[in-house]
């Protein structure tokens, strides 16, 4: 896929210890670096900085590709990380340093935040009022180099900072409630809705996606991520679409599943949280991999309508003609 022109985009959401990781890896997503921002001293360190006289919040500074991530799904994600209605800091973190703002880089970023930021507050998700403040980004300090991807550099004490820290169970709370449910209810067919939420299995040879032989992606049917490019699928005589990778890892999620007496791999959309099917070896899989998913978890949109559905950006992967 041919680069466009990059962008940057900045979040105050807290710790950025937590801000990291929900971006880490995504398809787009050219770096995530962890710093100091809206303040008024030069070079600020991380003690001077929780000491509440610098004005600098804590925030991650991230690099992308608009075309492959757009800024309103960079958005999206940012708001289900956060509490916008605290104005005193984020969860177990106080003080002016751990405030949560949007800094934005351009007109075009400053309109859509304030479009999100409306459509949030008009959802009624939140009882309170939403306080996070969308402002010009300035100067952006990088963080000394123990604060950079945390998560994987000690993820023994962000594990237990990250359970500690409310943040996950706060989500569940309030972005994947009966309501939440109920409105996929809605969007989804029963089977859909069965094999998505519940990992029901549909029946083999009797799906849709099981034979295609169409060129064109595979995109998530809850939230249109593309998972799964035909060009990478095979018969591996199972009766149900198979493929030798997916379009990119950082949208597929592997959980150990250990019902039923037998360990298996569960396959899930990461941002969707949609049920898809499993992971396993295979002998006649190119990469030696198998990723057997459901059709009913699937969306295939024909190599031919990739522009027009707004996937131009994956189109370079199909042979002309």
């Amino acid at each position: 896929m041919e680069d466009k022109k990059l962008e940057t985009a900045t979040f105050a959401g807290g710790c950025f210890w937590c801000m990291v990781k929900p971006f880490d890896q995504l398809p787009g997503i050219i770096s995530i670096v962890s710093g100091y921002t809206g303040g008024h001293t030069d070079n600020p360190t991380y003690e001077e900085v929780g000491m509440e006289t610098t004005g600098h919040a804590e925030a991650v500074q991230i690099v992308f590709n608009p075309e492959i991530f757009p800024y309103e799904r960079l958005l999206d994600i940012y708001w289900q990380l956060i509490d916008p209605t605290d104005s005193g800091g984020q969860f177990m973190d106080r003080g002016a340093s751990y405030r949560t703002a949007i800094f934005t880089h351009n007109e075009d970023q400053r309109l859509k935040a304030e479009a999100s930021k409306q459509a949030l507050e008009a959802s009624g998700r939140f009882k309170g009022k939403i306080v996070t403040e969308i402002v010009p980004a300035g100067p952006f300090y990088r963080a000394e180099e123990v604060h950079q991807n945390y998560h994987n550099t000690h993820r023994n004490d962000y594990n237990l900072y990250y359970e500690a820290s409310g943040r996950e169970a706060f989500t569940e709370k309030h972005w994947r409630s009966a309501k939440d449910l109920e409105r996929l209810r809605r969007q989804l067919t029963p089977l859909q809705f069965e094999v998505t939420q519940h990992g029901a299995s549909e029946p083999a040879y009797d799906n849709a996606f099981w034979n295609n032989t169409r060129e064109g992606l595979y995109v998530d049917v809850i939230n249109g991520d593309p998972l799964f490019s035909s060009m990478d699928q095979f018969d591996a005589g199972t009766g149900r679409p198979n493929f030798s990778q997916p379009l990119n890892e950082g949208l597929i999620r592997k959980e150990a599943d250990y019902s039923g007496g037998q360990v298996k791999v569960v396959l899930k959309s990461r941002l969707s949280g949609a049920r898809l099917g499993y992971w396993g070896r295979s002998e006649v899989s190119p990469t030696g991999f198998q990723f057997e998913v459901n059709s009913a978890a699937l969306r295939f949109i024909p190599k031919e309508d990739l522009e027009e559905a707004g996937y131009g950006a994956y189109a370079s992967l199909f042979p002309k003609g």
